[in-house]
């Protein structure tokens, strides 16, 4: 039952409910400089999720449509950009009623859809700020009365998303160069058979 909720949070934060996850998600692990380790356990590894940062293994699921979900305290995804967030999934247990477990709310949790966790290329993730967000793509308003899990949510996105640098960049990087190559590829095709006829 523990795996089987762990795979709709999952497809809940790519708002993917309906597809099958055996078919929709790879789970793998990461070692520190973003290379992909062999025999892991990604579910094992999300038990103690702190420690195994510590041991230098990072879980990721990438969905077939190229979008990843970054375990923390829930779930994070992004769009095939690597820097905008697709959706999010906070599980908050022990929280004030009312004030901290606000997070773990559908309603609080769609404003991160949309929102930017670069700065150009600088990684900045996303901020919870007292008093409202004042920049638009990169921050959502903290919640009213719960100081201490805003400011805990701010550093576990940034904690988290960090361990997923190489990850992130070598992604947005290759979409970049798909985009800026793929039309010159397209014309030195055309061009090719055009020379062959």
């Amino acid at each position: 039952n523990e795996l089987n909720e762990k795979k709709q949070s999952i497809l809940s934060s790519l708002s993917a409910q309906g597809e099958n996850y055996d078919a929709f998600i790879k789970g793998y692990v990461l070692d520190a400089d973003g290379n992909e380790l062999e025999g892991e356990d990604v579910f094992e590894l999300l038990k103690d999720l702190q420690g195994a940062f510590d041991d230098g293994k990072f879980p990721v699921f990438e969905a077939a449509d190229g979008r990843v979900v970054i375990p923390l305290t829930g779930y994070i995804a992004l769009e095939k950009d690597m820097d905008t967030v697709a959706g999010i999934i906070m599980a908050h247990k022990g929280e004030t009623p009312g004030l901290g477990a606000e997070i773990a709310t559908p309603k609080y949790q769609a404003q991160f859809v949309g929102k930017k966790i670069f700065k150009g290329d600088e990684f900045v993730s996303v901020k919870l700020r007292k008093g409202g967000a004042q920049d638009p793509e990169h921050e959502v308003d903290a919640i009213s009365g719960g100081t201490k899990t805003s400011d805990g949510v701010t550093a576990m996105l940034y904690n988290s998303l960090e361990h997923y640098l190489p990850l992130l960049e070598a992604k947005r990087k290759a979409a970049v160069e798909q985009v800026v190559f793929a039309p010159v590829r397209d014309e030195s095709n055309e061009e090719n058979v055009e020379n062959n006829e």
